[in-house]
């Protein structure tokens, strides 16, 4: 057993833990947790066990205690550690009156800050943090460094534990409510940009931004913290910074950081002195905001990795699922899958994409962030607008009160479902033209996540 290894047990060995949900995660670390001779109380909304399906027979099998029900977090009384979920609210009062009574509270991706031997690269940000944590991971794939990909990406990253070596290094995808809670992080920090999001479940935006900041406050000098300077909430996080603060920008020249030149040139500057190291030209993702992206990942692996590495990555990937995903050319239509915006900033970055106005399938489930800021942006790229879900109203109503509507001839249709949606699309759209799902919405009210939303949408399309 390694040494971190060793630490974690000693630190549950004999003591009375509960899991909040048995999501994918949790089920690795109770089976791991129960092992390593902890104490293992479930709490869970489900009100019987059999509920848990074929995981039932596992609770049997370890002896896990349960707390079920509309009272399930009675379980959290006079236990030593608690696991949340990033999903559970953390200023929630049950949980916090344990954190008063002394209960540990902590989770997953804490935990793996905890013992982790290697390096951390950590990412978070209101868009664009996937594609980031995605380009950083292949910087140093490229450099023939051994990565650990993890966090809000989708892998749990401390069942990796026992595989990571001191040479590695992991690099963390964090969403707000993982570090709304987080005391530790990384060496290096990565915040892409912060706009309104999750305001359904944060108590307001001093929260949501209040979390975002935490992946800065807890670094340990020597630390680099990488900032959007054209943002301007990530710009006055320059305060938070306890070592190196280097910027990434689109719009402007900077003497510590990476930016687009006028002439095309994607440049790392360091004290003035500046390094060209890739051509705008030459890059595969689509849309400026993934050359924000690029230069954030560059900008955060500066110095750790040749050169060639990100010249190598930059030139050739190509995309992450789900973000403006090519999906299918039909009678000369182009069907684009954007999934991943679940907010109207990521939806006003896929339409700026393009270069002609196109069919958009937008709304889904309210997260209660507003959409006036989207409708010019719409009258602008959009020449048919397909809205679902709850927040279709609200959409329409931000369009249709936005001035130039009258003039602007763009067409709204309603779509009871995503069979439907696709149908009006395809109904609507010419030889030449774009359709793209960028719903500016979360996807909650008919799908578990966004995934599984685009990959709806995408065999529907298939399926044409």
């Amino acid at each position: 057993m390694q040494k971190e290894q060793q630490q974690l047990a000693a630190l549950v060995r004999g003591k009375k833990v509960a899991f909040i949900g048995a999501g994918v995660s949790h089920k690795t670390l109770i089976e791991e947790f129960v092992g390593l001779g902890a104490e293992v109380t479930l709490c869970d909304k489900k009100k019987t066990v059999e509920e848990f399906g074929d995981y039932a027979d596992t609770i049997r099998r370890l002896g896990i205690h349960l707390s079920l029900g509309e009272g399930y977090m009675d379980g959290f009384k006079g236990q030593d550690i608690i696991l949340r979920t990033p999903g559970f609210e953390y200023y929630q009062k049950p949980l916090q009156d344990a954190i008063a009574a002394g209960t540990m509270v902590t989770s997953e991706v804490e935990l793996f800050f905890d013992f982790c031997p290697c390096e951390i690269v950590a990412v978070t940000g209101s868009d664009g943090k996937t594609t980031t944590t995605t380009l950083i991971s292949e910087f140093f794939k490229a450099a023939g460094r051994r990565v650990h990909l993890g966090g809000n990406i989708g892998a749990a990253l401390l069942p990796m534990l026992p595989d990571v070596s001191p040479d590695d290094v992991a690099v963390v995808e964090l969403s707000s409510f993982q570090l709304i809670s987080m005391r530790k992080s990384s060496k290096v920090a990565v915040v892409t940009n912060v706009t309104p999001n999750h305001l359904d479940h944060h108590k307001d935006m001093q929260e949501y931004i209040d979390a975002k900041r935490n992946i800065l406050i807890h670094q340990v000098p020597p630390c680099r913290a990488v900032l959007g300077y054209e943002n301007d909430i990530t710009r006055a996080m320059q305060a938070d910074c306890k070592g190196e603060q280097v910027w990434f920008t689109r719009l402007h020249e900077t003497d510590n950081g990476a930016f687009l030149r006028e002439d095309g040139m994607l440049c790392m500057a360091e004290n003035g002195v500046v390094t060209p190291f890739l051509a705008q030209k030459d890059v595969k993702l689509r849309g400026l905001h993934n050359i924000e992206n690029l230069l954030a990942a560059a900008a955060a692996v500066w110095g750790r990795v040749p050169v060639e590495a990100i010249q190598k990555v930059g030139s050739t990937f190509t995309g992450v699922e789900h973000r403006i995903e090519p999906v299918r050319v039909l009678d000369g239509v182009t069907y684009y899958n954007d999934s991943i915006a679940t907010s109207p900033t990521r939806t006003i970055a896929g339409l700026r994409s393009f270069d002609q106005k196109i069919i958009l399938i937008a709304g889904g489930y309210d997260k209660k962030i507003p959409y006036e800021p989207l409708a010019p942006e719409l009258l602008a790229h959009v020449k048919v607008l397909v809205l679902m879900g709850a927040t279709g109203p609200r959409i329409e109503k931000a369009v249709r009160e936005e001035p130039g509507f009258a003039e602007s001839g763009l067409e709204i249709l309603h779509a009871d479902s995503m069979e439907d949606a696709v149908a009006l699309a395809r109904g609507a759209a010419k030889p030449g033209d774009i359709v793209s799902l960028s719903p500016a919405s979360a996807s909650f009210d008919v799908y578990p996540n966004f995934e599984v939303r685009g990959r709806h949408f995408k065999e529907i399309v298939k399926g044409l």
